[in-house]
Formats: structure tokens, sequence, C-alpha cells
């Protein structure tokens, strides 16, 4: 027994494992883009994705360094109008970043243009680099958490109310009108694991949790903690659905995998290297956990010879 939870044990809402791809925002830790051709490679690289994946996921960071980097919120609209049959999500939008009532309307405009193919992935931030080179201030992480647990119920107000009215301790809106409201209104998806202010964020508001990824146990303890704060709360662990990330070097060998990712595997917690069948082995291993998405990062970044190994040989499997 793992905090509640029975080892070995299989949630019981079951459905079929989705499958998110997370498109280069621009140059990652793996190698740098092509300033002059990115545009036409992401769209490759998405009209690939959108066949085969259920959703699209952007990285919500305006810097790292003097790296090329796109807007999300730019790259998401941008990939919808594009793409007209995905859904696309953030993992995720930092709080901080957007004053809450401006994302409010944001995202109900978004998903109102886009016929509800849009989800919204929310955090409380953490890049401190960041926040100080855009003049962001950055408190604590338990009020960066409380922020983000206010802006949240500020926002579903926005959605569901007209006009709508809240006053919290970091944000406050006064009849304040949300139209075209989002009907049906987005699913939220939260993005953490800290054990005493985040997760019970996650209990409270989530419809998806978005765990980081770890060793199989360290996720066992995170989902245990997290049921144990839904019954704190008279809410069904089963009604938060869960997805995870997997970044991945992927090669016909796994000798191959693992050479070309080096210390990357051992640094990145949510790092895999190997080759096709140990990739279908280690995502199994997360649907039996309770994972019901797994999103993918492709190390090869805006090549496709990654993905399209995925897709011969490893999506059919959970297909």
């Amino acid at each position: 027994m793992i905090g509640g939870l029975k080892e070995g044990s299989v949630p019981t809402n079951r459905a079929p494992l989705l499958f998110g791809f997370n498109t280069p925002p621009g140059d990652r830790e793996m190698g740098r883009v092509n300033r002059a051709t990115f545009v036409a490679e992401q769209d490759r690289l998405v009209e690939l994705a959108a066949r085969h994946f259920d959703s699209i996921w952007c990285s919500d960071h305006v810097m790292e360094g003097d790296r090329y980097r796109i807007e999300p919120w730019t790259q998401a609209t941008w990939l919808l109008a594009r793409f007209p049959t995905i859904t696309i999500g953030h993992n995720v939008i930092c709080n901080s970043y957007r004053h809450p009532p401006l994302m409010a309307k944001m995202s109900a405009s978004l998903s109102h243009i886009s016929g509800g193919r849009f989800i919204l992935g929310y955090g409380a931030g953490w890049l401190e680099p960041e926040y100080k080179a855009y003049g962001w201030e950055f408190p604590s992480a338990k009020v960066r958490i409380a922020q983000m647990d206010e802006a949240v119920r500020l926002i579903r107000t926005m959605w569901t109310e007209s006009p709508a009215t809240f006053h919290g301790e970091y944000y406050h809106v006064e009849n304040a009108f949300c139209e075209p409201r989002p009907d049906p209104v987005p699913p939220i998806l939260i993005a953490g694991e800290g054990e005493k202010f985040l997760l019970p964020a996650v209990a409270r508001h989530a419809d998806w949790w978005l765990s980081y990824g770890h060793h199989v146990d360290v996720l066992w303890h995170k989902m245990s903690v997290l049921a144990d704060h839904c019954r704190a709360i008279g809410r069904d662990p089963d009604s938060i659905r869960k997805a995870t990330p997997l970044t991945v070097y992927l090669r016909p060998s796994a000798a191959e995998a693992r050479a070309w990712a080096g210390d990357a595997v051992y640094a990145d917690q949510q790092a895999f290297a190997g080759d096709p069948a140990e990739l279908r082995d280690r995502i199994t291993e997360l649907s039996e956990l309770g994972f019901e998405m797994i999103q993918l990062r492709f190390a090869e970044l805006m090549g496709s010879r990654d993905i399209e190994l995925f897709l011969d040989e490893v999506l059919p499997h959970f297909r």
C-alpha cells in the first residue's frame, strides 16, 4: 500500500490512452533551430502529428537566454488557425505572466473561435531568471501557488457568470463581462506536484493533472497524495484525469539511442532513451499507474525520424 493506493492496482476510470505532441517552441537544450525555416518546419511536424496524436501542446516560456523562442499564446493561436481539427493546450501557462481576468477573456475567445478545441494548461511558474528579465515579481512558491489558485477561481467565475464579480486577496473584477462565454467551458489542466500547496489546488480545481516525470515509486507517491487531498474535500480522485510528459530519444537500437542522449537521460527526470520495444514498455508502465495521456517531446527537435519510428512501431501497440 502506498499512501492509500494499493501497489499494482489500476484506477477504475480507464479510458483509451491519449497521446499529446509537444511542438518545439524554438531552440531546446537538444539543439538550435534554423530561424529562417522554423515556421515551415514547425508546420511540417504539426501536420504529421495532427494526423496521429490526440492533442498538440505548447510550452509557456518567453525566453531562455538568447535562444530563439516563439511566445506560446501566439504559437497556439497560429496552430489552431492552421490546423482546424486539432486540440491545443499549453503545458503550462504561467499565471504570473498574464493578468488572470485577461487570461479568462483570451481563453474564452480562443475556445469560441476554435469550436472548443482548447485546453487551458495552468501553473504557478518557477523560472526566476525569466521573471526577473521581464520585470515580473517573483514571490515565494507558496504565494505563487496561492495566486494561481485564486486565478483559476476567478477565471471560472468569468466563464460562467455574466456579469462577473470576484474579490480575492490578489485579483478583483467588478461587473466584468466575458462575452462570448465559452460553452462548454474549457478543461483546466494544472501542472505540478508540491504536496503541501500545489496538489491541494489540483484537488480543488483541476480537470486534468500534469505530473512531472519521475521514477515509478515517486509517481505512485504523488498520485496517492493527490488522492488523499481529493478525499479530504469529498472529491473522487478518479474524476481528475492524469497526464505526464516524456522526452524521447528514440532510435531503432537502444545502444544508438543511449549514445545520442548521453547524460541527458540521467539529468532529465522526464527523459527516455531506448528502442521502440522499450518505449512501449515505459508507456505501458505509465498507463498502468493510471496516466491517461502521455505528452511526448521528441529530442530530434525539427527532424521527424524519431516521430515516424514512434508512429510505425510504438503507437499501433496502443491503438
